[in-house]
């Protein structure tokens, strides 16, 4: 089981990859910029973290652990149980209108920290860091040559 500063550890780079995501949210003014992303990533971190680390608070011995975990796969439904609640989250955000869409960028970005938070929690660090920088430099690359907006107005016409 991890210590606590190891735990630590863990929350503090999901503070830095949520804020790194919610920075390009918050430059564009979309719904959900640095607070909720640094809120998701660090809680679905901390589900993680929890859920990893039930079967050692409840095993009464270390030797009992693979015994637990061989047995009882239920600590995992913690990890499932992040992207059901964010799949919530994300819901609300979603608003139809007759003429488009609003915010499923917005929720599926959402729904993508989250999954960030997972990889930290389980210790894929650099993965979650790799994507990170990954998916925000597409996003703000797509929003600086303006492809979207090119490929909305021909879709207009």
């Amino acid at each position: 089981m991890l210590d606590f500063w190891q735990m630590f550890e863990k929350i503090l780079i999901a503070l830095i990859l949520g804020t790194i995501i919610g920075l390009e949210r918050e430059s564009v003014g979309k719904e959900a910029g640095i607070r909720t992303s640094i809120v998701v990533c660090v809680g679905a971190t901390v589900f993680t973290l929890a859920g990893l680390s039930l079967p050692y608070i409840i095993g009464q011995s270390p030797e009992n652990i693979s015994e637990i975990l061989a047995r009882n796969s239920g600590f995992l439904a913690i990890l499932a149980n992040i992207v059901v609640g964010i799949g919530f989250l994300g819901a609300g955000i979603i608003i139809k209108t007759e003429e488009r869409i609003h915010g499923l960028t917005t929720a599926a970005i959402i729904w993508f920290v989250a999954a960030i938070g997972l990889l930290i929690g389980i210790g894929l660090i650099k993965l979650a860091t790799t994507t990170t920088i990954l998916i925000t430099s597409i996003l703000y690359l797509l929003r600086k040559l303006g492809i979207i907006e090119k490929i909305k107005n021909q879709n207009n016409n």
